[in-house]
């Protein structure tokens, strides 16, 4: 148990978890489509997100990291050797998969990646000077969810658009909409967590201007309007299946787990898996359907 323990705060800590949840969610898009992967395109995913996301420590990082009141802050910079490693690693896959892709995918993926800057980055003017789009009142949740949209959906559907594969569009809407809809209800239990820390440097977040409870009330409401999208969208029924039995997950671990130990800081990762999972159960909920038929 101490070892599964461990295990778990290693991949939250090191960004590994959120750099697979990325390529999974990519991977799934191809799941959707009835179409081979594009480990490329996988592959450039995950390993751009995880940079993305260890570039957001570096530049967040204290003066005195041992001080932090953040066991992960601590341990990251007590372990820096780890997080340049990784980021040097996902540095090597993104420079091997590039010649690998298409001249308009790395363009499109160079303007997701420069969307995602713009998150810390201050190019917004906002009471007198210039702030991230984190900074903007409500923004954060919609710009996160937004940025894994572009690139778990239309990334991987540009991709097989230009191999040729004729792309309904109106299915690619009605996914884009409901991925944004699921990203916001794994983002949002982060902003309810975090309500203090936010007050503190003054960001004004979905939660900090509902409330907690309500903020709690919005993703239940959330979870079930995606789950009737599932039910009444054109997607395969085995889809479906995989679909439903992750939300049903996620209503459980969200009301016995997550927002019953709001105080514990690191149980809010697990929605972060939950994007693994339900990769995982759409896959072989396919598998599955396609054996027995």
């Amino acid at each position: 148990m101490n070892f599964l323990k461990q295990g778990y705060y290693f991949f939250i800590y090191t960004n590994l978890l959120i750099g697979g949840a990325a390529a999974a969610q990519c991977a799934l898009t191809y799941i959707f489509f009835e179409s081979a992967f594009n480990y490329s395109i996988i592959a450039i995913e995950g390993a751009a997100t995880l940079l993305l996301y260890n570039f957001s420590l570096v530049l967040s990082k204290p003066k005195d990291p041992k001080a932090s009141i953040y066991r992960r802050t601590r341990w990251v910079f007590q372990n820096e050797w780890i997080l340049w490693l990784n980021s040097a690693l996902a540095g090597a896959v993104l420079l091997y998969t590039v010649y690998h892709l298409h001249i308009y995918n790395l363009l499109f993926l160079t303007a997701i990646g420069g969307l995602s800057m713009a998150y810390s980055f201050p190019i917004f003017p906002y009471r007198g000077k210039m702030v991230g789009l984190r900074q903007l009142p409500g923004m954060k949740i919609f710009h996160i969810a937004l940025v894994w949209t572009l690139s778990s959906v239309c990334l991987p559907a540009f991709q097989l658009h230009l191999d040729g594969l004729e792309i309904d569009h109106h299915r690619l809407l009605f996914l884009f909409l409901l991925k944004f809809v699921f990203l916001i209800i794994c983002t949002l239990p982060f902003d309810i967590r975090d309500i203090q820390q936010d007050s503190y440097y003054h960001l004004k977040t979905i939660p900090s201007m509902l409330g907690a409870e309500k903020a709690i009330n919005l993703c239940y409401l959330l979870l079930g309007l995606h789950s009737l999208g599932i039910v009444i969208a054109d997607f395969q029924f085995p889809v479906k299946i995989g679909i439903l039995l992750t939300n049903i997950l996620i209503g459980i671990v969200l009301k016995r787990v997550v927002f019953r130990n709001r105080d514990r800081y690191h149980y809010a990762y697990l929605l972060d898996f939950a994007l693994i999972v339900q990769f995982i159960f759409v896959a072989c909920s396919v598998a599955i359907w396609s054996y027995w038929l």
